[in-house]
């Protein structure tokens, strides 16, 4: 089959998060990264991918979408028992030779693999329904008989086809086993601050309610290592890899919408409850390419000077960014779109305008991007 011609959608975004410990390192403080010579805050890929996955829990049934878990033979177990009424030490013997032959290493533990794999929940069913109606004729045969007679099954191919909208946009990666990995259609830059930041620490005490006036003090001490900054993000999504994970254009043009409104909506949980940090993005923009994904994160090489106004400083290096770039390189993208929420009035929002089109309202910017990338792929 000859490859889908290739369509990126690039989606950038300017949050500010208030002091907050967003994503924590080996220490207990936020991540952090030098760039440019300067210390930024830093927020990895694998936070903000899996915010987005969560998110998507919210928009959909469980069952049509993945989960990431060493426990892949306890759960199919767990399914066998429901499904055919069997005791839970038949079905996890089933649930292993329906396992071993794919090479899936074993964890430590029963039940456990040695690595998380990313799978669909229907996918599991799928197995399931391989033995569902001879579980209990399965189930009288002894270790060796059951290998034999389910070696032959194809329990590979469940995995191979039929990907959830989560395992297609961010892939699978099984070293051992080759033929299940499924090349990723989406991109996830690290969340970097626009400017220097400084760590900081909150020294916090809790007090004893029932100690009385006889003792002084705390009952507790500690310290959370925080910052606070306003980050650009940058993620983006192959539209032609996904389509090919999918098997549809238009289910993949949905899950580019499901994706761009989950990755702008989603934050990070960590230390929630300690600093209420959840905010929503002031800036996004999407630029519809064919040629390659760009980040625009060269902006900030020079960080922007911490005082007044760094959101609309940050916003008005992105548009000169994009600007400057279409222009040296000759780009001439598909289709543009931005909403923001700077002032209508002020020199930011007229460089934003010249760069991604008028401000749109976000539900409008996702309509557009829809049609834009429906219209493109109908014309094909």
């Amino acid at each position: 089959m000859p490859s889908r011609p290739r369509l990126y959608i690039d989606v950038h975004i300017l949050q500010t998060v208030p002091p907050a410990n967003l994503n924590r390192d080996d220490n207990g403080s936020p991540k952090e990264a030098y760039f440019g010579g300067k210390r930024r805050s830093r927020v990895s890929s694998q936070a903000w991918k899996r915010a987005t996955r969560l998110h998507f829990a919210e928009r959909y049934e469980p069952q049509d979408l993945g989960t990431r878990t060493k426990r892949i033979a306890g759960k199919l177990a767990e399914r066998l028992t429901a499904r055919a009424a069997l005791s839970a030490e038949d079905a996890q013997r089933i649930a292993g030779a329906l396992l071993k032959p794919m090479g899936i290493a074993a964890g430590k533990k029963a039940g456990d693999t040695a690595y998380l794999l990313f799978y669909g929940r229907r996918q599991l069913e799928g197995i399931v329904d391989l033995v569902a109606a001879d579980a209990a004729e399965l189930a009288a045969l002894d270790d060796q008989q059951l290998e034999e007679r389910v070696k032959n099954l194809p329990v590979r191919e469940q995995f191979q086809q039929g990907h959830p909208v989560d395992v297609a946009l961010f892939g699978r990666m099984v070293a051992d086993i080759p033929g299940l990995n499924v090349d990723a259609a989406t991109q996830v830059a690290h969340a970097l601050s626009t400017h220097a930041t400084e760590l900081e620490f909150d020294y916090y005490t809790a007090v004893d309610d029932e100690t009385g006036d006889e003792e002084t003090g705390a009952g507790m001490i500690g310290t959370i290592g925080f910052n606070s900054a306003t980050l650009y993000r940058y993620a983006t999504v192959g539209l032609h890899q996904l389509t090919d994970n999918l098997g549809e254009e238009k289910t993949a043009v949905e899950a580019v919408d499901l994706f761009v409104d989950s990755f702008a909506r989603s934050m990070p949980t960590g230390y929630g409850n300690s600093f209420a940090h959840r905010t929503r993005p002031s800036l996004v923009a999407v630029v519809v390419r064919t040629d390659q994904p760009v980040n625009l994160v060269s902006a900030y090489e020079n960080a922007v000077p911490v005082g007044d106004g760094i959101l609309a400083e940050s916003a008005r290096r992105l548009a000169a960014e994009y600007r400057t770039a279409a222009s040296q390189w000759g780009d001439e993208p598909l289709h543009t779109a931005i909403c923001h929420t700077l002032d209508a009035a002020s020199p930011e929002a007229a460089a934003l305008a010249e760069a991604f089109g008028a401000n749109r309202t976000f539900a409008e910017l996702r309509d557009g991007l829809r049609t834009a990338l429906t219209e493109r792929t109908a014309a094909r």
